[in-house]
């Protein structure tokens, strides 16, 4: 635990969501140390940090599906959530390359952001912008074919 509260430099970490991703590797690790050597702990310690890195990407690539949900609210009263989430799938299982770079950009701008890395936070808030936008601009167009 003592650890993992490092991370809460991290923009967007809170103490519960430390004490989540705590529980969560607890579990983890306790089944793996049973059977781990001592030579294994490398593998102990991969899980633990790609848990951690999980919840990062996720939680800020939440925050930047948000954005693009309100933008389209926004932009259009005709579509409703249903509409804007099921394009929405649509392009997640289509492993498009604007969701894909928005996953990206907006770790990199956390990261960034947290260790005050003030020219690349500029620079990824920019991009996150600029695919934000294309994903709104996706998911009117579909909307209206």
């Amino acid at each position: 635990m003592n650890f993992l509260r490092h991370f809460k430099k991290i923009k967007g970490l809170d103490d519960n969501q430390i004490k989540e991703i705590y529980e969560e590797l607890k579990n983890k690790l306790e089944v793996l140390k049973e059977n781990a050597a001592d030579e294994e702990i490398v593998i102990l310690y991969t899980i633990v940090l790609s848990g951690i890195i999980s919840k990062i990407r996720d939680l800020h690539f939440n925050n930047a599906i948000d954005e693009v949900k309100r933008r389209v609210k926004a932009k259009s009263k005709a579509i409703n959530d249903n509409d804007i989430q099921e394009v929405l799938n649509n392009l997640f299982m289509r492993n498009n390359d604007n969701i894909s770079l928005l996953y990206n950009l907006s770790y990199l701008d956390a990261l960034a952001s947290s260790f005050n890395y003030k020219k690349v936070s500029k620079v990824a808030k920019i991009q996150k912008g600029k695919y934000i936008n294309r994903i709104v601009n996706l998911i009117l167009s579909s909307n209206n074919s």
